[in-house]
């Protein structure tokens, strides 16, 4: 009776530890703006999470930086949209109708999963419309499944939108000028873990308050030379609807992260370089913060379990 009360203990312990140690992997697809710069992609990020594989907003490059990690289309289980700027949205018809095609890089089971504001059930209405004649052309010469090409969508509001596998996802309300509303952050809590994507947003604590705590905070930023603001104006109002690494760095303080990291980074210069310089950038910052900080870089992933842990692009570990 000892022996088998003590195989069942181990067996339970086994099963606790590996289910604890059990990670989240967050991969930053797309660092980028609208900028069409080949170094980054506009903003889409991947959270893997047991059996979960979310997609948070579909920017250029989404279905390239996919394939690059060499994940299938059809395996994303649910698509989430921070708000319905083009850059935030822009891949997400080669998401959807790349991913229903019958090959091993795709072959999405059943209708495409989507959360997003108000307007986000519109849309797919209207690109199921626009993309009528590939549909009937790919059913009708392709045998395409039917049912994998609709849109599952939903115009969603503040608080939990998602709850599968253990997999919680929540839609914070966030700050990115008054004719963006409603724009939404996203908190997705697994295995005790926590990661909180900012979203597009000017300062706002509502962040700070979902993100106290957090294994892992992805924040945006903007900066812009001041003399770009006075030869440009456009880039005064680009300014005003986001977060300046004074500001992110507050936001970081208050939250106490695990890991702060900058995406979608807005970087504005009278001479457009190819690359955005970081130091400039971690320097402001540190006006108000001086916790694990990164730049992020497109396909730069972390690892959370006991601790957290940061990948260059090319898998090489990268310290904060």
């Amino acid at each position: 009776m000892l022996k088998s009360l003590l195989r069942a203990g181990f067996v339970l312990l086994a099963f606790s530890t590996a289910a604890s140690a059990e990670p989240i992997k967050v991969t930053l697809l797309g660092t980028g703006v609208p900028t069409p710069r080949p170094t980054s992609f506009s903003a889409s990020t991947l959270v893997e999470a047991g059996n979960e594989k979310l997609l948070f907003d579909l920017g250029r490059g989404s279905t390239m930086q996919l394939y690059k990690l060499k994940i299938p289309l059809g395996a994303i289980t649910a698509n989430f949209i921070t708000h319905l700027h083009s850059d935030h949205i822009v891949g997400l018809p080669d998401v959807w109708l790349t991913g229903w095609l019958a090959t091993t890089w795709a072959s999405r089971k059943g209708p495409m999963k989507l959360y997003g504001p108000k307007g986000t059930v519109a849309m797919t209405e209207n690109l199921t419309r626009a993309f009528t004649d590939d549909i009937r052309i790919r059913i009708d010469d392709e045998h395409l499944d039917p049912k994998a090409v609709e849109f599952a969508a939903k115009d969603i509001e503040v608080g939990i939108v998602y709850d599968n596998n253990g997999v919680k996802v929540s839609a914070i309300e966030v700050n990115h000028g008054d004719k963006i509303k409603p724009s939404f952050g996203y908190v997705i809590k697994y295995g005790g873990h926590k990661v909180v994507l900012s979203g597009d947003t000017k300062y706002d604590e509502r962040i700070a308050k979902a993100a106290e705590g957090a294994d892992l905070l992805i924040h945006e930023v903007a900066v812009i030379e001041p003399e770009l603001l006075v030869k440009n104006p456009v880039y005064k109002d680009i300014q005003a609807h986001h977060s300046s690494p004074e500001e992110a760095g507050q936001i970081f303080a208050f939250a106490k992260p695990k890991l702060a990291v900058y995406s979608h980074i807005v970087f504005g210069t009278v001479k457009p370089g190819p690359d955005i310089p970081e130091e400039p950038l971690i320097l402001r910052t540190r006006t108000a913060y001086k916790g694990p900080l990164l730049v992020g870089r497109d396909m730069m992933s972390f690892r959370i379990g006991d601790a957290v842990e940061a990948f260059a692009p090319d898998g090489a570990k990268l310290e904060p």
